[in-house]
């Protein structure tokens, strides 16, 4: 399929004056958004101009090698009669190619930093079938092995992938673009005794064999890839969620997703029916360098969640909310990676306010807006990198996996609806997820979506709006909605109270859910005094919390104040935690508060259990 990706000021300034002017969107603008077209800048494949329509993948997994192997046989139509097939490659070893069953030369591209490798493949006008015989590399930065020791159990090995943004292309020679899809059906063969899980049809109980079958009929692009091979166990939930896990973990896991069943039913009532058959969540061994893994069928998570009390699930929220915005219509590049993340975020507070009252959305979306003002404040207020229409040109897209796409296209998002009013809001989704269902949009083309079905013209609406300044303009516009929960107004005031003088132990903290205990520490005075850290520590034992959400943050305040009982729970929690959102601002608080010895010392010991991606990132840090 075709990407179309428009010069940003073509069809905003041609819409705006559009609108200004109160007439309809004219034909010649149209005709820009058609005629301005480029190439997604983070794929070397041709696989926009040769139809990739399927896969068949026939692979083995093995842990003494730590290494991907088999072939990977692609079903074309070159209707445009064009000589050869690209495909992205990362660290791959190609063995051999053929092309309707008769070996081809071939040729791979020099390693350009970021993309990897084109591989070059020979085609005639009429083949149908591309088959690579290929094995992973060392340096695959999709593929996390863990050795025995750094699982749960301590007895078997576990294998995970993480292909988005594009590192799908270093575990399967693929066209790695979010704007190419294909069906998938795969045979993977794996130690016995493990069970393999892909972003497909799965299994529930380990197969005698070590082989397993796995059949994806919905086209997904490379992103959506995933693979997971480990000694996992199954549980269900009701008829069709469910939840793996490591053996040691199942229990615990089963139980936090209790509600997940009701997540679906709830989501499916705000915008239509889920249309991925299942829903199965994965919890991960520690070292999953992200919250979670938009997977169709199966995301992933991370152990991060499990806090005890079912605290943390709107992070499944958010994964489920994917399935509509992100798998079912998906952004056409990673520069419009807003069109994902905004949008989930935005129906993921949505399904915690159906399933838990508006107090509690209230808090996640006033959490949410500190959290857009902090990396507004780290990026630059004129940071081109606070744009929602990103330009990531010769740079990792995971450049772009900052807050503005979640927070700042969520908070966008609340703003129309807050003009238009909801039941108009949530008509206009249910319509603009069904119009492009299965298919991608960028940014340009939902604006011009938006014109037509939403704002139509209206041009005090689109004044009231600013689209302009939001997609196409730095930090936060002055007009971004901003809730005052009920609940941190009296949060605030225990704060004061306690900041004043009062005892910790005889503030008020009654019925407090984790939003509250992270509104309470997060207006703390910076840095505390170490009286008052062994105050809190006595009366609500921070250092010793289950959650990860508030222990990280603490633990981030006892690095600041140099609050030294915590110093072991903090290397206990490096030692057992890989998520990203964690590791990057504690490591670094440990940098700038003079504590670089720490942070290395602890990073030494560590390093090994992190995600590669976590590592590239960490490494910045520390080094």
């Amino acid at each position: 399929m075709k990407k179309y990706v428009i010069a940003a000021g073509v069809i905003t300034l041609a819409f705006l004056a559009a609108c200004n002017n109160n007439k309809k969107v004219t034909s010649s603008t149209t005709q820009v958004i058609k005629d301005t077209i480029e190439k997604d800048i983070h794929t070397l494949s041709n696989a926009d101009s040769i139809k990739v329509t399927h896969l068949d993948l026939d692979i083995q997994v093995s842990f003494d090698k730590k290494q991907i192997s088999g072939s990977a046989t692609w079903t074309i139509s070159n209707t445009n009669k064009l000589g050869e097939l690209r495909l992205d490659t990362y660290d791959l070893t190609i063995d051999s190619v053929l092309v309707d069953g008769q070996p081809t030369n071939y040729r791979k591209d020099a390693q350009i930093p970021n993309l990897g490798s084109a591989l070059h493949i020979p085609i005639t006008a009429d083949a149908t079938l591309v088959r690579i015989v290929y094995k992973t590399g060392a340096n695959a930065r999709a593929l996390q092995w863990l050795d025995p020791q750094q699982t749960l159990s301590r007895q078997h090995p576990f294998l995970y992938t993480q292909s988005e943004s594009i590192y799908a292309r270093s575990w399967i020679p693929c066209p790695d673009g979010p704007a190419l899809r294909y069906t998938y059906n795969a045979r993977v063969t794996v130690p016995k005794g493990l069970m393999a899980l892909m972003s497909a049809e799965n299994p529930q109980q380990v197969s005698d064999s070590g082989i397993y079958h796995f059949k994806m009929e919905i086209p997904v692009p490379a992103y959506l890839m995933a693979l997971a091979v480990g000694d996992i166990a199954f549980r269900s939930i009701d008829q069709r969620t469910g939840v793996y896990a490591e053996q040691g973990m199942i229990d615990k896991a089963r139980y936090e997703f209790e509600d997940v069943g009701k997540m679906v039913s709830a989501a499916e009532k705000l915008y239509g029916p889920y249309r991925w058959g299942r829903y199965d969540v994965l919890v991960l061994p520690p070292g999953f360098p992200i919250g979670g893994m938009e997977n169709p069928r199966l995301t992933f998570c991370t152990p991060t969640v499990i806090a005890g009390d079912r605290s943390l699930v709107s992070l499944i929220a958010h994964e489920l909310a994917h399935s509509w915005s992100g798998n079912l219509v998906t952004n056409a590049t990673w520069d419009d990676f807003w069109l994902n993340e905004g949008f989930t975020v935005y129906f993921e507070r949505r399904i915690m306010e159906s399933m838990y009252g508006k107090s509690y959305s209230d808090m996640l979306w006033e959490l949410g807006y500190q959290d857009l003002v902090t990396e507004v404040d780290g990026l630059g207020k004129e940071s081109k990198d606070t744009w929602l229409k990103l330009d990531l040109k010769d740079r990792d897209p995971d450049a772009g996996l900052t807050d503005i796409p979640y927070e700042k296209g969520a908070h966008f998002l609340k703003l129309i609806e807050t003009n238009v009013g909801r039941d108009t809001f949530d008509a206009f989704l249910n319509k603009y997820f069904n119009d492009h269902a299965f298919s991608t949009v960028n940014t340009e083309q939902f604006v011009r979506y938006l014109n037509a079905n939403l704002i139509k013209d209206n041009s005090t609406l689109e004044e009231n709006i600013g689209i302009k300044q939001w997609v196409y303009g730095p930090g936060i516009p002055a007009n971004c909605p901003r809730t005052y929960p009920e609940r941190f107004k009296k949060v605030d005031a225990e704060r004061m109270r306690f900041t004043n003088g009062t005892p910790a132990a005889q503030i008020d903290t009654t019925g407090w859910t984790t939003n509250e205990w992270l509104q309470f520490l997060r207006g703390m005075p910076k840095p505390m005094v170490v009286q008052q850290m062994q105050q809190l520590d006595d009366a609500f034992h921070f250092t010793q919390s289950g959650n990860s959400e508030i222990a990280d943050l603490w633990y981030i305040m006892a690095v600041t104040a140099d609050y030294q009982p915590a110093y072991p729970a903090i290397d206990l929690f490096l030692s057992t935690v890989g998520r990203r959102k964690f590791l990057e601002p504690l490591y670094s608080a440990m940098i700038k508060t003079g504590k670089a010895a720490m942070a290395k010392t602890m990073y030494k010991k560590y390093r090994q259990n992190y995600h590669p991606l976590a590592q590239e990132s960490l490494d910045k840090i520390i080094k």
